[in-house]
């Protein structure tokens, strides 16, 4: 039989058991097409299913999760964490964020991948008031912020510069005491929280500008400029979680605040580099120059290998206010409300500072570092109350992978130094008051190495401004409590204090602390 013969008798076989098989080329073609595309959706899928991503709770169509973070996001994220885990993945808006809330996790974040987790989020706010992001907070992670880093770590926030900076310190506490003296000559109950802002500002001025800028009222527009400014950063941006719908900020008169603040703060600005200039020309003794001026010269001096345009040294300045005075007056307001809150706590560390102290006419640097019981009471309030309890939110650079979970490169990223101080699994009695805590060796510091405790942060976005920042918390706490008793006005005589928590970037008390001074 040949060739031809065969193949007619195999096609009436199959016919015949009724298969017919037609043999075209573009149907093996689209057949192997069609097999191809299966194989491709089964090898996509399976790789969108074997990535881990952390634990997330259920989202809304558009929102996400914005719902979830109320009107105290520290303590809202907090509560979620305790049933999704220390590693959750909010979709807030449109943008991926991870929150971190425990001290293992905190530490991958901060130390084990820091490098990753250096960069920041560029906000509406942010760029708008700090030039772009041209300031050491905000700025990306980058050759820049290096520089500007450098600058504020070697030059401006030494030990020995802030050291320098004491007589200031001194200074401003005098007249706070002097304020109070004569409130309680008049028998009158004094506003702390505002007074701390005061001196919080006139310190921060005083250091970095060379003046401050209040009347004799203690009014002052400045202060007032760069509180808001605080307000602004914290405050709702459509923008920032629904890009496509940023006309509704122009629309609402936030983007126009926003500008309107910017352009008074750089008018001042400019007004107060235009002074340091002409004052430098002229000479200033070296011993009564401020961050400003070492800030200048440092950047005429080509040989150091500081840069930096008129735009970054505001930006810069501006950092400073924003990081420097609101924070300050925070903590030195919990650390009061939590000592009224104890008297025996307050007997103590007025027994232990006026031991030290004696019958001294002035508390002296070297009388404040054998306060141990007061560094103590500090660590504590800081605990309890860290004035930025979310700390600056980071961004990922890159792809990260903690243990064993999946982050994705430019999600942004909360570390919830909040929760991690209150954690049950490392504190005892955690929302107790109790400074004796850290009378122990090897309690934790706040230096940033031990992530059981982080109020100034860690890793490389640390506060550069902590030992700045703790020289005036210590200085006006161990004058109020050496030369003054205290305790609740009349009208609220036998009532708990409201600890209740106002919420912001920093988180200060809602109602702000009266309380009546009495002499010694």
């Amino acid at each position: 039989m040949d060739r031809t013969s065969y193949f007619q008798h195999w096609k009436r076989q199959q016919f015949q058991y009724g298969v017919a098989i037609h043999i075209n080329p573009i149907s093996i073609s689209f057949c192997l097409f069609f097999f191809f595309l299966l194989l491709l959706l089964k090898l996509f899928r399976g790789k969108k299913q074997s990535i881990n991503f952390p634990p997330s709770p259920p989202k809304l169509p558009i929102i996400g999760n914005l719902h979830q973070l109320g009107t105290l996001p520290h303590q809202s994220l907090a509560s979620l964490s305790k049933k999704y885990g220390p590693l959750m993945l909010l979709k807030l808006g449109q943008t991926p964020t991870l929150v971190v809330s425990s001290a293992k996790m905190a530490r991958e974040v901060m130390r084990t991948h820091d490098l990753k987790f250096s960069n920041r989020p560029k906000t509406t706010a942010t760029n708008l008031l700090f030039y772009g992001c041209q300031d050491m907070g905000f700025a990306p992670y980058g050759a820049y912020w290096r520089q500007a880093r450098k600058m504020c770590v070697l030059e401006l926030f030494s030990f020995k510069r802030v050291e320098s900076f004491q007589y200031i310190r001194d200074e401003e506490v005098g007249v706070l005491i002097s304020r109070i003296h004569k409130a309680c000559a008049g028998g009158e109950v004094v506003n702390l929280s505002k007074l701390f802002l005061q001196i919080s500002n006139n310190i921060v001025s005083r250091c970095v500008m060379g003046k401050k800028f209040e009347d004799e009222n203690g009014n002052n527009r400045f202060r007032d400029v760069s509180r808001r400014v605080i307000e602004l950063l914290s405050a709702f941006c459509v923008a920032d979680f629904f890009p496509a719908f940023g006309w509704v900020d122009v629309v609402r008169g936030f983007i126009g605040e926003l500008k309107t603040i910017s352009r008074t703060m750089d008018e001042f600005l400019d007004m107060v580099i235009e002074e340091h200039k002409t004052e430098l020309r002229t000479g200033r003794p070296d011993d009564k120059r401020d961050f400003l001026d070492i800030m200048l010269q440092l950047n005429q001096d080509d040989m150091l290998g500081y840069h930096f345009t008129r735009d970054n040294l505001k930006a810069i300045l501006q950092d400073m206010f924003a990081g420097g005075s609101d924070t300050s007056a925070t903590a030195l307001e919990w650390a009061m409300a939590e000592l009224i809150r104890n008297p025996n706590t307050l007997k103590k560390v007025q027994e232990e500072i006026r031991t030290i102290v004696g019958k001294k006419p002035k508390i002296e640097m070297n009388d404040i570092s054998k306060m141990e019981y007061m560094k103590c009471v500090i660590k504590e309030s800081l605990r309890l109350h860290p004035p930025i309890p979310l700390l600056v939110p980071r961004e990922t650079s890159d792809v990260v992978d903690i243990e064993g979970y999946h982050v994705a490169s430019g999600t942004s990223v909360f570390v919830n130094a909040w929760a991690i101080q209150r954690d049950p699994i490392i504190w005892e009695r955690p929302n107790e008051f109790i400074p004796e805590r850290f009378m122990e060796k090897n309690c934790a510091d706040f230096k940033g190495l031990d992530f059981e405790f982080i109020p100034f942060g860690s890793g490389r976005r640390k506060c550069p401004g902590l030992s700045f920042a703790l020289a005036s918390f210590e200085c006006v706490l161990a004058n109020l409590l050496y030369w003054f008793d205290w305790k609740l006005p009349e009208d609220m005589a036998g009532e708990l204090l409201d600890m209740s928590e106002l919420h912001g970037i920093t988180v200060r008390k809602k109602i702000p602390l009266h309380l009546t001074p009495l002499p010694l």
